[in-house]
């Protein structure tokens, strides 16, 4: 689906990611985890192409993002963005809606394939209800349901996402995350996110890609990945695992001052 070719990044002088090579098959559901300023929202950026790496290339199904047209590489892949700020009194239906707008070659006016694909997105994200309101009057954990809302809508096979659990309480963090892990094993879609809470990561994904920040990398399925030594090292903490009810349970060893 998408896949990384001797893909590096820079922070000005600073090397995150040195040659990555790196495929993300159809199906699969990757976290991207590593401390801050590690290269996680610039990678995935990149991934999105919106931004350019320093060397290397991304391709999605075989072809490199600069041969994509942006309207075909928008019903390709959705990109959901760490944050956003809404300048205008948008509806929560017309935000969500203007994702459907990859699909419009022939018209300007969304059709009622476009509205009925956006009230489904509302309601898996169970936000129906605040079609109406407008999005700056919405908490921030509704903004965010709103934002994957209109992600899903897009109806694209691959889904980048940065932070998708930010602001959520914990029972919506679970639901979404659970979603996406079912769109991936039911429909075959790609997910590849990044994320900071190990055992939500560790119950969904399928492979995890760990990031050090200095230009090193580890990828591989999560009971490769996903060892407390490793994940120690490149979160650049402690880190314990223990065994409980048939899941493992990350935990962060406390550090004697």
């Amino acid at each position: 689906m998408i896949q990384t070719t001797d893909l590096s990044l820079n922070a000005g002088s600073r090397t995150l990611v040195h040659q990555l090579n790196w495929q993300v098959r159809p199906g699969e559901c990757w976290s991207v985890i590593g401390r801050n300023g590690a290269g996680k929202s610039t990678l995935l950026r990149t991934l999105a192409g919106l931004h350019r790496p320093d060397a290397g290339a991304v391709s999605i199904r075989g072809r490199e993002l600069a041969g994509w047209a942006p309207d075909e590489l928008a019903r390709e892949r959705a990109f959901l963005a760490q944050s956003r700020h809404d300048a205008f009194a948008y509806s929560v239906i017309e935000t969500v809606l203007s994702a459907r707008h990859p699909y419009h070659g022939n018209r300007y006016w969304e059709g009622s394939d476009d509205h009925f694909a956006a009230m489904q997105a509302l309601a898996a994200m169970e936000v129906a209800e605040l079609a109406g309101r407008d999005v700056r009057t919405l908490s921030g954990g509704e903004r965010q349901r709103v934002a994957i809302a209109a992600l899903l809508a897009q109806e694209t096979p691959l889904l980048l996402l940065d932070e998708p659990a930010n602001a959520l309480d914990l029972a919506h963090q679970v639901s979404v995350m659970g979603l996406l892990a079912r769109l991936c094993r039911e429909q075959g879609k790609t997910v590849v996110m990044v994320g900071h809470d190990l055992n939500l990561a560790h119950r969904i994904s399928t492979h995890a890609l760990l990031l050090m920040g200095d230009g090193r990398w580890q990828a591989g399925p999560v009971d490769q990945t996903m060892q407390p030594a490793l994940l120690g090292d490149f979160l650049g903490h402690p880190i314990d695992m223990i065994e409980h009810g048939g899941r493992r349970i990350f935990i962060p060893l406390e550090v004697n001052a």
